[in-house]
């Protein structure tokens, strides 16, 4: 098996994001994959939640940039990466045909918006002293994921389910009291990724994960610009004023913003999405590690009660997840042991 991922392997990587979140409906279930691939699938996975929860330090790093230069620049040397990367991979037939499609670009317009309301609070947050707040979100993130299910798509929640949303709200509850003001932060967050996720959801499987990624960058690059040019005439920008080590600091927001999609990309098309769902909570855990330990942000007894509450919601969600995919995973089997004649009739 190679141990790189060259130029073919690149452009399978950047649409199999997309691919294991949004399935085709009817789709036949992959066969599993071998125990080497899962392995490196394993760790690809790893090397992108990671790098998605070591982001406050890189965001520390960064300081005294503010929050809005950061993600001005983060979209701006993103678009650039994205430009290379399509132009590496041969891509720009797909983005072409991506753009050409008006519900594709509004779906992702929208998406756009929504994201860069997540970079800018999440950055808000790390580089304000707010980190453990900021990991708080991602942690509730799959518990509004699943509220957002039943209020958009019309879902019926699973018991486990339901109570995993009832006890993320009664996270919410103690938390507002111990911080003494509803923990914002982390709820915009959740909401605003667990959006841009819907948002991804309607485009579906047509876009490849580069082309997606550019075009959001597109949408919000004119914008970021300006941001960037009106801080620079103000006097305000870190950017060329502190030296080349930050610039390049600063320019290297493009790979950052990448590089870990292309790592999920390598780990979606190697694992199960169930592996995949285990995996995410890799980044809010390190995140909220390094907030009380390397960034000495304080936990009182009231955060560390919320905190708890919503480990216990996740871990109700994720009990629900794993019965739920071994009860689908055996129905499967079952089904495809029975004789062609046994099995039952597709509904019209």
């Amino acid at each position: 098996m190679r141990n790189t991922v060259g130029k073919a392997d690149v452009m399978e990587l950047v649409s199999a994001s997309n691919r294991a979140l949004n399935p085709v409906p009817g789709a036949s279930t992959p066969r599993r994959a071998p125990r080497s691939d899962s392995t490196s699938g394993v760790f690809f996975g790893m090397g992108a939640y990671s790098i998605w929860g070591l982001l406050p330090v890189y965001f520390i790093w960064l300081i005294p940039a503010g929050a809005v230069e950061i993600v001005a620049n983060r979209v701006v040397w993103s678009l650039g990466f994205c430009a290379l990367l399509l132009t590496v991979t041969k891509a720009w037939p797909q983005l072409i045909a991506a753009v050409r499609n008006k519900r594709v670009l509004g779906n992702l317009s929208v998406a756009a918006v929504l994201i860069a309301v997540n970079w800018l609070t999440y950055t808000f947050g790390v580089t304000t002293g707010q980190a453990i707040e900021a990991s708080l979100g991602y942690f509730i993130n799959p518990l509004v994921s699943v509220l957002l299910g039943v209020i958009f798509l019309k879902e019926k929640l699973r018991p486990l389910q339901w109570a995993a949303v009832g006890v993320g709200f009664a996270a919410v509850v103690v938390l507002t009291i111990g911080y003494g003001r509803l923990p914002w932060i982390a709820l915009v967050l959740a909401f605003s990724f667990g959006l841009y996720g819907f948002m991804k959801k309607r485009v579906g499987p047509r876009v490849d994960a580069a082309s997606s990624l550019s075009i959001e960058t597109a949408v919000l690059a004119p914008f970021a610009a300006v941001v960037m040019i009106v801080l620079s005439l103000n006097g305000q920008d870190t950017l060329g004023t502190l030296g080349a080590g930050h610039f390049w600091l600063l320019a290297a927001s493009g790979i950052i913003t990448a590089v870990p999609l292309l790592f999920f990309g390598a780990a979606a098309r190697r694992l199960p999405m169930t592996t995949i769902g285990l995996l995410q909570y890799f980044t809010p855990v390190i995140q909220f590690i390094l907030a009380i330990t390397v960034l000495g942000e304080q936990m009182g007894p009231e955060r560390w009660i919320g905190f708890c509450i919503v480990w216990l919601a996740l871990v109700l969600l994720t009990v629900d997840m794993l019965r739920n995919y071994g009860q689908s995973r055996s129905l499967r089997r079952a089904r495809s042991l029975m004789p062609a004649a046994a099995q039952p009739l597709p509904r019209d």
